[in-house]
């Protein structure tokens, strides 16, 4: 079973109801064409918009037999190893397929054996199962009512079906300003009665709580093995990736193990007229021998995206739209045709690596706290890419490799005074030296975003000592206007927002 190019959906609108219907209207901010589709079961009817590439076939992301049916937006990395547990029989076309063949053999209890990058819709009987892969890297919200399950991947085109009112669902986490829209918590599959809309939350992944204690070698030796058999699974046959580089050590480890995997690689790097990263990157491009495409954003230019990138995101948290925004700027210039884009996002989390000072014996507190609160901010969300109709993944964020970074001890992940030794160690041998020791940058320290939001706010008049509450109100303000009322980012002004909240300041409102 070769792996496609780009997925066979990239997201969808679904909704599974006991009597008849048709495909919901939706309007995604995922750029891509759409597709009606519509399954009558015995039990049940589910409609469906899906969100593809142009050029992709999207009968590839459902499947059905006599009384199930599947609907799969993204791609599973595992795809071997999971056909290996099924009996011998022809061979699944596409990933909707296998999982459905998985189903039959484990229930539910399938989404325990997926590695990948997924969610997806299962009408089955008088139940539907909504389920996340274990990072909640492609968000699905849903809206439960009796007799109908209504499911998205953007949270925006439920704002569209407010009616009939939905079921409260205990300890399930609201999406704010749209009654009765919930997410769907990573690694969970929600099992839902269709006719009374109860619904039975079932785990399938949580982080390791356990540590080990493993010798340096054999620790470097198995981090290196699981990124590159992460990255191989993520470059298809043929295909020469394109992985977003700044020069840190997360990036340039993808990019080397992408061209070691795939023998050829176009890299892509994004600064703006105040600060870049360009020299550090181009270090990696020199030494690995890649096509490379240097991009620079005005910083005008990259604050007026800021509501393109909570369109995208569906985020209320600033800091999160902080890291977000540069790489929103960067996938919308990117242009030409639909590209996989694999990138070095995550691996500060598992490793620790945004915690600086040497502090080993609350390293590991760090690590379990940022794992347990990852959850919701939608970081990793395919739409922030699609808003340029690309698809980008991220290997640290693995299944496999999540598990093993997240479970060594932190003395392997703080050591010889330096953040993210192991992951460095892992990669001495394929990236300049300067590359595997330049201290850790986020994407948006490096391109300057967070200090010219900061500078735009007391522009306008707000105290430095309000800056941080100021930007969780202009974020908060930019979710209403794009997500809650529906509003294009291209009708909203990111000068006007953030003029509004410097007013409201100003009088003591906010």
């Amino acid at each position: 079973m070769k792996a496609p190019a780009l997925p066979a959906a990239y997201g969808f609108l679904a909704s599974a109801r006991s009597g008849g219907g048709r495909a919901p209207h939706a309007a995604f901010a995922a750029h891509g064409s759409l597709t009606d589709i519509h399954t009558s079961l015995p039990d049940q009817n589910l409609s469906a918009v899906l969100v593809h590439g142009p050029e992709t076939a999207p009968e590839g992301a459902q499947a059905r037999d006599a009384d199930t049916a599947v609907l799969l937006a993204g791609e599973l990395y595992n795809r071997e190893a999971l056909r290996s547990v099924l009996p011998p029989g022809p061979e699944p076309e596409s990933d909707a397929q296998l999982l459905l063949h998985l189903l039959r053999h484990y229930g539910p209890h399938a989404f325990r054996l997926l590695n990948g990058r997924f969610a997806a819709v299962v009408a089955t009987g008088r139940r539907v199962l909504l389920a996340t892969d274990h990072a909640g890297s492609i968000p699905l919200y849903a809206r439960v009512t009796p007799g109908e399950v209504t499911a998205s991947t953007e949270a925006k085109t439920l704002s569209q079906h407010r009616h009939p009112r939905g079921f409260p669902l205990a300890d399930a986490r609201r999406v704010p300003g749209l009654p009765d829209v919930y997410q769907v918590p990573a690694g969970t599959v929600w099992d839902t009665d269709l006719e009374s809309g109860t619904v039975e939350a079932h785990p399938v992944w949580r982080p390791p709580l356990s540590r080990r204690i493993v010798p340096e070698d054999e620790a470097v030796a198995a981090v290196r093995a699981a990124l590159d058999e992460a990255v191989a699974v993520r470059v298809p046959t043929g295909d020469t990736p394109l992985v977003v580089l700044s020069g840190g050590i997360d990036s340039s480890g993808v990019a080397a193990c992408a061209h070691r995997a795939a023998g050829a690689l176009d890299t892509v790097s994004m600064g703006t007229d105040t600060s870049d990263e360009f020299a550090q990157a181009r270090a990696v491009v020199d030494h690995l021998g890649t096509a490379h495409r240097e991009i620079t954003v005005p910083t005008a230019d990259l604050l007026a995206q800021l509501p393109y990138a909570v369109w995208a995101a569906e985020s209320v948290d600033p800091d999160i739209i902080e890291y977000l925004l540069p790489l929103v700027a960067l996938y919308r210039e990117l242009g030409g045709p639909a590209r996989r884009i694999l990138t070095g996002y995550g691996a500060d989390i598992p490793l620790a690596g945004m915690h600086r000072e040497d502090r080993l014996p609350n390293l590991d507190t760090a690590v379990a706290y940022d794992m347990a609160t990852f959850d919701g901010l939608n970081e990793m969300s395919p739409v922030l890419s699609l808003l340029g109709g690309h698809w980008t993944t991220h290997p640290y964020w693995d299944r496999n490799v999540l598990d093993l970074l997240v479970s060594l001890e932190a003395g392997l992940k703080r050591r010889y005074g330096r953040d993210k030794w192991v992951l460095r160690a892992a990669l001495a041998d394929a990236l300049p030296e300067e590359t595997v020791t330049r201290p850790k940058l986020g994407v948006h320290e490096g391109s300057g975003t967070t200090s010219s939001f900061s500078l735009l706010l007391t522009g306008h008049g707000v105290a430095e000592r309000s800056v941080r509450e100021a930007k969780r109100h202009v974020v908060r303000e930019l979710f209403d206007l794009t997500v809650v009322a529906g509003r294009h980012p291209s009708e909203v002004s990111t000068a006007d927002t953030v003029r509004s909240v410097a007013e409201r300041f100003a009088r003591g409102a906010a």
